[in-house]
């Protein structure tokens, strides 16, 4: 810069600095947060199956956001949450507790105690803490859209050139980078991201930029054909329930015209889907036939879910302990149960995955936690649902933060039915964890009266 620079340039240049690092510091706290999203992007371990249990790099990014939530905290020696925020967050610890206490190995209970707890506690409350306006929760659900755009090009891309997982003798069904270990990675990953796309773009904030909507919606779209390539039946009947529930919120007439054209955009998917279509119309028929001719893996499904029950009946109070279910399954189970699941291709060679959960999330809880872990963890979701709708409510009377609202309850809804054939495991479940922070911070953020977790503010 010359000596006979004008003051004006040196001063805007100043401002320009001051801003880009207010930027940067007003940014800082949520890019733990984001890097646990992103993270996934990571393909996963395919040595063995072991191997699906290890840490992974989003397992220790959400570890740095536990951490640097606790830091900001101690820092300010403030008191972060209301006793109704607390009470609803910290439930589930209380039934993760009694179960690890009272299991017969605690010491074998204790790393699903561990890992429930970063899953339904830790993460979600620091996730709480750390969003602090509607632009912060658009900027997490902007990156687990962008995750599932990845791992949903990457799945069309397994599934058009055969180098998926097995499916029918095929290889090619979609698992993105999560490989056959975590077969319902993808479909979950690209599920959430759906969700979150099709909220932002039903129901765009006042102030957001116009581009935003056809993005968003667009976004939604390129995301149904590598769920239907997931060949994910549990995943479909999430997805499914849970749009039809944001549309719902969205408005009647807007409902009508967009499930006239998803459905519309179905029949073209499956029957334009070429060689790939048959495969498509077995699998949404065999939702509707389960029961009449189940295949060998519903079959072992209702086996599971019959030993779960039986577990239950044995300790009803407790369950049998955290990390229990496949220590007890084989004295609950019935001789018709199966060694293990058949997995192959996409990277990996032929193996047996040993079936370890009941593959249904409200049994496993009931199963290992009992009565006082299921009422525990299913409660803290309830009060999060409602208190999401309420919220939901005074947003759309006063025209702000709807799409934050329709994404939280859209995210919830279709989690909740999803557990109905799914439970926890596998490197994706860190973005369960992730998804109840978005939930709870938009139920317990700003409520209709009464003290708040935090404000929701304007930018």
């Amino acid at each position: 810069m010359s000596a006979g620079a004008p003051a004006s340039v040196l001063s805007g240049r100043w401002d320009v600095a001051g801003r880009a690092g207010a930027s940067a510091a007003r940014y800082a706290p949520l890019v733990p947060a984001v890097a646990t999203v992103l993270l996934l992007c990571v393909p996963a371990d395919r040595g063995d199956v072991a191997a699906a249990g290890k840490i992974t790099p989003a397992d220790a990014a959400s570890a740095v956001l536990v951490v640097c939530c606790a830091v900001r905290l101690l820092r300010r020696r403030a008191r972060p949450l209301d006793r109704r925020a607390v009470l609803v967050l910290g439930a589930p610890a209380v039934g993760l507790a009694v179960a690890t206490i009272a299991s017969a190995d605690p010491a074998a209970s204790l790393p699903g105690f561990v890992r429930h707890l970063q899953i339904f506690v830790l993460v979600p409350a620091a996730l709480v803490l750390t969003l602090r306006t509607a632009r912060d929760f658009r900027v997490v659900a902007g990156s687990v859209v962008l995750l599932a755009l990845v791992q949903g090009a990457i799945g069309v891309h397994q599934y058009l050139t055969g180098t998926g997982a097995s499916y029918m003798g095929e290889n090619v069904r979609a698992v993105g980078t999560f490989g056959p270990l975590d077969i319902m990675g993808m479909s979950t990953v690209v599920a959430y991201g759906l969700m979150a796309a099709l909220a932002l773009g039903l129901a765009p904030d006042t102030d957001a930029p116009r581009w935003l909507r056809p993005a968003a919606l667009g976004s939604a779209a390129a995301l149904v054909p590598p769920l239907a390539v997931s060949f994910s039946r549990g995943a479909w009947i999430a997805t499914a329930t849970a749009v039809v529930v944001v549309l719902l919120l969205a408005g009647l007439r807007l409902a009508v015209r967009t499930l006239a054209v998803l459905v519309a955009l179905a029949v073209v998917l499956v029957g334009g889907a070429g060689a790939g279509s048959e495969m498509l119309s077995r699998r949404v028929t065999s939702i509707t036939t389960v029961s009449e001719a189940p295949d060998r893996s519903v079959t072992d499904r209702y086996s599971l879910w019959a030993a779960a029950a039986g577990m239950w009946r044995d300790a009803p109070v407790t369950g049998v302990g955290l990390k229990g279910f496949p220590a007890h399954r084989d004295s609950h189970a019935s001789l018709g149960l199966s060694s293990g699941s058949e997995i192959a291709g996409a990277g990996l060679a032929f193996q047996r995955e040993p079936l370890l959960s009941p593959h249904n999330m409200y049994l496993l809880v009931l199963s290992e936690q009992g009565l006082i872990g299921i009422t525990a963890l299913v409660g803290s979701w309830a009060a999060l649902l409602v208190w999401a709708l309420r919220r939901l409510t005074a947003a759309r009377r006063s025209g702000r933060h709807a799409d934050c609202g329709l994404a939280a309850t859209g995210l919830l809804v279709w989690q909740s039915v999803d557990f109905l054939s799914s439970d926890i495991g596998g490197p994706s479940t860190v973005l369960s964890a992730v998804l109840f922070g978005l939930v709870g911070w938009w139920a317990l953020a700003a409520p209709v009266g009464g003290r708040a977790a935090g404000r929701i503010r304007d930018e």
